[in-house]
């Protein structure tokens, strides 16, 4: 069944699987360190919020509603769910205004040394204890490009022999910002036109079948996250962004002992393409190192925030041993994105995010891959919704639902340097795009902000434009949706 791609809010007509978040995405990350670092603190400083029973029809029936009234300035949508879970917290209590949960403990944590036992050629578990916080970068932040370990890491970039892109930093203000970059074909910029590379990840070869993803923990609501899974026997991929790491490291080990996939999602969560070269790589490198230092391994798969990437952030990407996985799109107001992480700032409602969820099944259906969607495990709402309402929907739907290295039909073992033996996965620097699905996704993005004060010149690493070569494909642009979110 195909559901409409378009809903009315507020009188401004968005596209049903556009939601608030892709319109207030840069907006809302600005904040997003402050936002963090507020969630943590009331996890940790709150009294434990009363348990609340499930609202709506029993995980055998049908939990149909229309706008929820708990936002009243949030955008809302009427929703047909299959399941939800028993435990579920009410729909009226997942809101912007809601008090902060008491957070619950892993439910097992681990001794250094201990090995995966999913990964028998796994390393031994470091000692979280024995990392040293200050010989990390500040939290949140760009970090600088003069240290030893960056200098490494951009000498081995260039001894990658992989050319890099002489495209510009794009600067603050998004695609109306900037106009030559939208326009210009060769860059393949994700965010303004939804352009992809076969290199890139984009849905699961199966159809039916889910890459389950979460981006920007480990956060203080991850493990009720990780419990329901483990309840479930689910497993999922986790994008890790480095200052969480640093701070959770405990819930980090947790994933990755788990079975689930551990990928990176950045140092300080930036739009990669307002970067220089050297930030990127310094953004990359220490997420890379931060999750080494936790769990042993080596991640080789990364999902760029905001999904803000072209060739030159791909082709660093590539010379660092990394794969771009962004989330399904299969039109330019189809995208596959809950809207989840807008529930907290109440720019979104619980019911438009179910209405989303309800939109990419319908969309799914309609496809002959699987697919990917974008969700959040930063925020106790974001949690909620997936716990119970989406994870239990999509259970009932009888979807496939696995990590992304899984769901483009690898073992876990070849999510990480360390456990890969390159037989039947080789580095993406020597050519073979072996993890990409080969088929188009991508979301369009307007309007960003940030600091551009970086972004006056290009990289002293950027070359001539990166050979065709270095990708397996072209893939013709999609139309810009700039004006659709203006």
């Amino acid at each position: 069944m195909k559901f409409s791609t378009s809903t009315v809010i507020s009188a401004v007509v968005l596209p049903a699987l556009v939601s608030a978040h892709d319109f207030q995405h840069n907006v809302r990350h600005a904040v997003h360190a402050r936002q963090a670092a507020s969630s943590a603190a009331s996890a940790a400083t709150s009294p434990a919020a009363s348990s609340a029973a499930a609202s709506g029809a029993a995980s055998s029936g049908a939990l149909t509603t229309g706008a929820s009234s708990a936002v009243s300035q949030a955008p809302t949508a009427s929703f047909s769910l299959l399941s939800s879970n028993p435990n579920a917290v009410p729909l009226a209590s997942i809101n912007a205004a809601a008090p902060s949960q008491a957070t619950v403990p892993l439910d097992t944590t681990y001794a250094a040394g201990a090995t995966p036992t999913v990964l028998s050629s796994a390393p031994p578990l470091p000692n979280p204890s024995s990392i040293v916080i200050s010989q990390y970068p500040a939290l949140d932040k760009v970090p600088p490009t003069d240290s030893d370990e960056v200098k490494q890491w951009i000498q081995e970039v260039q001894n990658s022999g992989i050319n890099i892109p002489g495209f510009s930093p794009t600067v603050a203000g998004g695609c109306p910002a900037n106009p030559s970059a939208v326009s210009d074909s060769s860059r393949c910029w994700w965010t303004c036109s939804g352009c992809t590379r076969d290199t890139d990840i984009t849905t699961c070869p199966d159809k039916l079948t889910w890459g389950l993803t979460y981006d920007d923990g480990p956060s203080p609501y991850t493990p009720t996250l990780l419990n329901y899974l483990d309840e479930q026997s689910l497993k999922s991929t986790f994008f890790v962004v480095g200052s969480r790491a640093l701070s959770y490291p405990a819930t980090l080990q947790a994933e990755y002992m788990g079975g689930h996939q551990v990928a990176v999602h950045t140092w300080s969560h930036p739009q990669l393409t307002t970067l220089t070269n050297e930030e990127i790589i310094a953004e990359l490198g220490w997420t890379k190192k931060i999750i080494k230092d936790v769990t042993g391994v080596t991640p080789n798969m990364m999902r760029p925030p905001y999904g803000d990437i072209d060739d030159r952030v791909r082709a660093i990407c590539t010379a660092m041993g990394l794969t771009p996985v962004m989330w399904t799109r299969i039109s330019t107001t189809a995208t596959f994105d809950t809207g989840d992480f807008d529930i907290h700032s109440g720019v979104t409602s619980v019911s438009q995010v179910l209405a989303n969820w309800e939109n990419i099944l319908g969309n799914a259906t309609t496809i002959n891959t699987g697919f990917i969607v974008l969700e959040h495990d930063l925020f106790q709402q974001s949690v909620d919704v997936a716990t119970g309402y989406i994870l239990p929907d999509a259970l009932a739907n009888k979807y496939k639902i696995q990590p992304v290295v899984n769901c483009v039909n690898k073992p876990l073992s070849d999510a990480y340097i360390e456990t890969n033996d390159n037989s039947t996965n080789p580095p993406i620097a020597s050519g073979a795009a072996t993890l990409s699905s080969g088929a188009p996704g991508s979301a369009q993005q307007t309007g960003k902000s940030g600091d551009d004060s970086k972004n006056s010149a290009a990289s002293p690493l950027a070359s001539s434009p990166v050979a065709l070569g270095l990708f397996t494909a072209v893939v013709s642009l999609l139309g810009s949706a700039a004006a659709i979110l203006m």
